[in-house]
């Protein structure tokens, strides 16, 4: 699924279009809100309303990544390759990690 390459690798690439500051900060907070926003929608038949919450955090999430992009001035690495969907998340980990 990963060609072959190391997480490192995937995830030096992402962090070649993941510079700025202003990008890197949304990004630090858009991620985990998709994250935490697909697990809600997992839980969101069991709990009234909570699909909303859900969708709210989910589309704020995705608005924080397209609005660090266009600071950063490159296009999200997703649009070359959809493995980067899932990479962004070992990103962010690494991130928190003070690894990238």
């Amino acid at each position: 699924m990963f060609a072959g390459r190391s997480w490192e690798s995937w995830i030096a690439q992402y962090s070649l279009s993941h510079t700025n500051p202003a990008n890197r900060l949304c990004h630090t907070f858009g991620i985990p809100m998709i994250v935490v926003a697909l697990a809600l929608l997992l839980v969101s038949p069991f709990v009234t309303h909570l699909w909303i919450v859900a969708v709210a955090l989910y589309a704020g999430g995705w608005v924080l990544q397209f609005v660090g992009h266009a600071i950063e001035g490159k296009p999200p690495e997703f649009f070359s390759d959809w493995r980067f969907l899932l990479v962004g998340v070992r990103w962010w980990v690494a991130k928190m990690q003070g690894r990238a």
